[in-house]
């Protein structure tokens, strides 16, 4: 979800995020739970750009799962809403035939690839696939509503502070970006293995010594040969010698409790813990908040 709502804050999303984006997208949901996929894709729908290849990726999975997207997704394409009616079954074509603005081209293909089950269905048939599909969105929506509820209801300062070592997927995309330079994924991603806000993630990167990325990376338990590789390439004062120097002089224990206060600093400061990117449209408007989140990283 900390992947989702930092693709979702931008308002004009470039080729080369959603490149990436696409490229992030898929490990990280076979990697998360039921209720985590259910949530990133209700908020996909919303999304007004989304990768066709995501697109196509959300509609095949299974109908509990792809019929709020499939439904409501404005970004889906005709020639990828003709590609997943060729792929899927009646269940996710009677999905799309939920959707306000079917082309006729799209119609068509509606009634050309399932001309056989139309046929052969009754009229309760019809009503019992349409009222399955409402029953799902009325699901979604009262989830949506409960969440916020319980976001509103509980203190931020309540929710424990819970840091993990980096998942096998985490690490393989700290190092694939810090290799590409692509400083903003490795930010989201970063976010998304503390759990934190993308304000956090994006205060360590821009600690210029090092210390603080250093820091996070003991405390995410990355493998020394990891750890050392993207510091000297993210910060090229560290590569001859400089990025052992660093690790060899900070004390894991302390660094795990040192991030750990970023973390709750930062679920005070920020809310909810979900990220808000720099180009959001909330940006500009949080002025105040902006203190304590350099505390956070301080």
């Amino acid at each position: 979800m900390a992947t989702v709502s930092s693709f979702e804050s931008l308002r004009f999303p470039s080729k080369s995020d959603l490149r990436q984006f696409g490229e992030l997208f898929e490990p990280l949901y076979a990697a998360s739970s039921e209720e985590a996929r259910r949530q990133a894709v209700a908020a996909l729908s919303r999304c007004p750009q989304v990768p066709d290849e995501i697109a196509l990726f959300i509609a095949r999975q299974p109908i509990a799962i792809a019929a709020i997207f499939l439904m409501g997704a404005r970004t889906i394409a005709d020639v990828t809403l003709m590609r997943i009616l060729r792929s899927t079954g009646p269940d996710h074509a009677r999905a799309i035939g939920r959707r306000e603005d079917l082309s006729p081209a799209v119609i068509e293909a509606l009634v050309g690839t399932h001309q056989d089950h139309a046929s052969r269905r009754t009229g309760e048939d019809r009503e019992a696939a349409l009222r399955e599909a409402a029953r799902l969105e009325r699901e979604e929506q009262i989830r949506e509503e409960l969440r916020a509820l319980v976001r509103a209801a509980t203190p931020a300062v309540e929710a424990p502070v819970r840091l993990d070592p980096a998942s096998e997927t985490h690490q393989a995309l700290f190092v694939r970006f810090a290799r590409a330079g692509e400083v903003g994924m490795l930010s989201v991603t970063l976010a998304d293995a503390l759990a934190s806000s993308q304000w956090l993630s994006e205060r360590i990167l821009l600690d210029v010594s090092g210390r603080q990325l250093a820091e996070t990376l003991l405390a995410l338990a990355l493998p020394a040969e990891d750890s050392l590789f993207m510091l000297a390439k993210i910060y090229p004062h560290l590569a001859e010698g400089g990025a052992e120097t660093l690790l060899a002089s900070l004390d894991p224990a302390e660094a795990t409790q040192r991030v750990e206060s970023w973390q709750r600093a930062d679920r005070y400061t920020s809310g909810d813990g979900l990220p808000k990117a720099a180009n959001g449209d909330a940006a500009g408007a949080q002025t105040a908040p902006e203190t304590g989140r350099q505390r956070a990283a301080g």
